[in-house]
């Protein structure tokens, strides 16, 4: 029997359409990504998420020359929250980047594992939150849920 999945966005042609709240968190994962270390990829990745509390945590990639060792700033910011605010409900998750990697007209997505930490969050608090992603040309989608990232989720798909 075939079956589909179907995801859905909101796509926005620039991110200074989105609401002012959001606009902020797209400010604030801009100005992390530049505290990036990533002298290998030259790829600088920033994180921001508004909390249920309002406070905004940020992340950025941390590379290492012994890869897979360092940490994409999804995770960071994600595991950062996880562990200094474990009680706080993530609402919505922001991430940027730029650097020659990614052609800037080309939608910024996060990698298999960042997916599935977003998705275990929004397990882990019982409630799913935003996540908007820019590309370097300003093109911004919001989904949702974790779940449209990442459909067929290992450990929590039926």
């Amino acid at each position: 029997m075939k079956q589909e999945v179907i995801i859905s966005f909101n796509r926005f042609e620039h991110w200074n359409e989105l609401p002012s709240s959001d606009q902020e968190l797209v400010k604030r994962a801009y100005e992390v990504s530049k505290t990036a270390y990533a002298p290998y990829s030259k790829f600088h990745v920033g994180a921001s998420l508004r909390l249920s509390n309002k406070e905004i945590i940020t992340g950025s990639n941390q590379e290492n020359i012994a890869y897979p060792s360092g940490l994409c700033a999804e995770r960071v910011a994600l595991f950062y929250t996880g562990a200094i605010h474990p009680l706080e409900q993530i609402e919505t998750l922001c991430v940027v980047a730029e650097g020659d990697l990614l052609p800037i007209d080309k939608i910024l997505s996060p990698c298999g594992a960042c997916r599935q930490v977003m998705l275990e969050t929004e397990v882990r608090q019982k409630k799913s939150y935003r996540i908007i992603l820019v590309s370097q040309n300003g093109v911004t989608i919001v989904f949702d849920s974790a779940v449209d990232l990442l459909p067929l989720a290992f450990g929590i798909t039926d």
